[in-house]
């Protein structure tokens, strides 16, 4: 016996509400059973296709079945029995929560349960037949418009192998035309559906076949896998549960509107679509005339960069209808601030007076939090409705917000008295002793100047802000513009430092004052002019 190391199992996915045969490792208890196969009849030797390092990695048993498979036929078996809650049970090995409470959805949306979670007339019926419950809804739908024969085999093709495979064509039509022309690959199949076709009662199918019915009926089945071609694409669809899905470009169903999907897989994130019928829009509004919702929607589009405001009516995630909406100014501004968290304060008209602005309060802020408000970013964007909302009338695209008054928002957000007193606490510029009215800087966090050191002279302490509670970082300059000395303490410069300064930049500038006694020297923006 040769054993490869790996097997197929059935695996239940929660996003996609689907369950497909995946190939995983076998476990040790597997490969154990397999090994015992060689020596059932008589003397037998077992070669394992994987190395000890593997062999030692297996898992010691298969997990149950219970935890990765479909639970809708066994939340319907409960139903029927009367058990609303799962957990009242003793299991072995309990069910995925997740993935149990997916299978009641599947089932209320089905007609199986009632709103209370009792099972109904329908869900009983559909326990009777025996088979999942997409399908068990989909015969007795059928049967009851008269289309029980099509169910039957529309039925009989879902639980078989496909009948074409092999080929590249997903519709589920051709694969009909087939069953009833009776080759023999599709015998099975056919076999099943006769079977089905008995069970319900129904009359043996006419020879008329219509693509809306089957469309129809498969949506019945599969009403979370109505599919929806994007816009402006071919083979590119939205299904109704909001997932994507994929058809080949080439495949006579890439360009239909609507798809009732009937087989697809998990990828991620676009399934491919194997077998599907076409729908169209009236179909799906009067398969699902109940479920179908008429939404407003104002929010903000990150693709376009703007809020939409629409009036839409929807199955699921697929807009059936979409119209512009005049919505209230409040709810364009809401969708706005959204916008901005999105993209960040960034997206703002900042400019570097704004900037400064925001770093002279914060400055103030930090020295008296109580005195004056917090206007950091993160502050600023935890605020957005307080500050910033009252600015945003007309403005509903990112590019719009260039002509946001920015300046009158953030000053917005101080009183009267706190504007008044900015100026003399955290003025913008500094006057020095030449005369020169400089910049200060708060973007560090401390007030900053730079200033050339000859235009200095003469001032014997350093500068301050916040009425001399915080001093002015100094970043003197050599007469080319590069710093020499970046100091809070001009005295102890001039004192210590300054000598040094003096003896190195001499030589380098010669034309520009250098006195031995700067505190009682003349402050000066020019350098000598010739023959001083």
């Amino acid at each position: 016996m040769i054993d490869g190391g790996y097997m197929r199992v059935p695996r239940f996915d929660i996003r996609t509400g689907m369950s497909s045969l995946q190939t995983v490792r076998v476990s040790r208890a597997s490969a154990d059973q397999r090994r015992g196969r060689a020596g059932r009849l008589g003397p037998g030797v077992c070669h394992r296709l994987w190395t000890e390092a593997a062999d030692r990695a297996l898992i010691p048993q298969t997990p149950p079945e219970i935890i990765d498979t479909d639970l809708a036929p066994m939340a319907l078996e409960l139903a029927v029995w009367g058990c609303k809650d799962a957990n009242t049970l003793a299991w072995l090995t309990p069910p995925n929560g997740a993935a149990l409470a997916g299978a009641r959805d599947l089932l209320s949306r089905t007609g199986a349960l009632d709103a209370q979670g009792v099972v109904t007339r329908e869900g009983r019926q559909m326990a009777k037949l025996g088979t999942h419950p997409r399908l068990a809804h989909m015969l007795l739908r059928g049967q009851a418009s008269g289309l029980g024969a099509l169910a039957s085999e529309i039925a009989a093709l879902l639980g078989e192998r496909d009948i074409l495979r092999g080929t590249r064509d997903a519709d589920l039509r051709h694969r009909i035309d087939v069953l009833r022309s009776g080759p023999r690959s599709a015998y099975s199949a056919g076999q099943v559906a006769a079977q089905w076709r008995r069970q319900l009662g129904a009359k043996p199918a006419g020879s008329e076949l219509r693509s809306e019915d089957i469309g129809r009926l498969v949506a019945v089945a599969y009403p979370d896998r109505v599919a929806q071609r994007r816009a402006g694409s071919r083979g590119q669809f939205l299904l109704s549960n909001g997932r994507g899905a994929i058809l080949p470009e080439t495949d006579p169903l890439a360009s239909a509107e609507f798809l009732a999907v009937a087989a697809l897989d998990g990828a991620v994130p676009f399934a491919r679509i194997f077998l599907a019928a076409p729908l169209t829009e009236r179909d799906v509004r009067e398969t699902f005339a109940d479920d179908i919702q008429a939404v407003e929607f104002v929010g903000w589009d990150s693709r376009d960069e703007a809020v939409r405001a629409r009036r839409q009516q929807r199955f699921g995630e697929l807009v059936l209808d979409d119209k512009p909406l005049d919505a209230p100014s409040d709810r364009v501004s809401a969708a706005m601030l959204d916008g901005i968290r999105e993209l960040g304060l960034g997206a703002l008209p900042w400019t570097d007076e704004l900037r400064n602005l925001q770093a002279r309060v914060a400055v103030l802020h930090r020295l008296d939090g109580e005195a004056w408000p917090d206007l950091s970013d993160m502050a600023l964007l935890s605020e957005l409705e307080l500050w910033l909302a009252p600015y945003l009338a007309g403005i509903t695209r990112r590019t719009h917000l260039a002509r946001l008054d920015l300046g009158a928002a953030l000053r917005g957000r101080l009183t009267w008295q706190q504007q008044q007193n900015l100026g003399r606490l955290a003025p913008t510029h500094l006057t020095v002793p030449s005369g020169s009215r400089l910049p200060i800087d708060y973007s560090s966090g401390s007030p900053v100047v730079s200033v050339r050191l000859q235009e200095m002279f003469g001032l014997t302490e350093t500068p301050t802000v916040a009425d001399g509670r915080l001093p002015i970082l100094l970043h003197l300059l050599s007469p080319a513009g590069r710093p020499v000395q970046v100091t809070r303490d001009l005295v102890s410069f001039w004192a210590n430092t300054y000598h040094d300064v003096k003896r190195d930049l001499r030589g380098q500038y010669p034309r520009h004052h250098w006195p031995d006694d700067p505190l009682h020297a003349t402050p000066t923006r020019r350098a000598k002019r010739r023959g001083e």
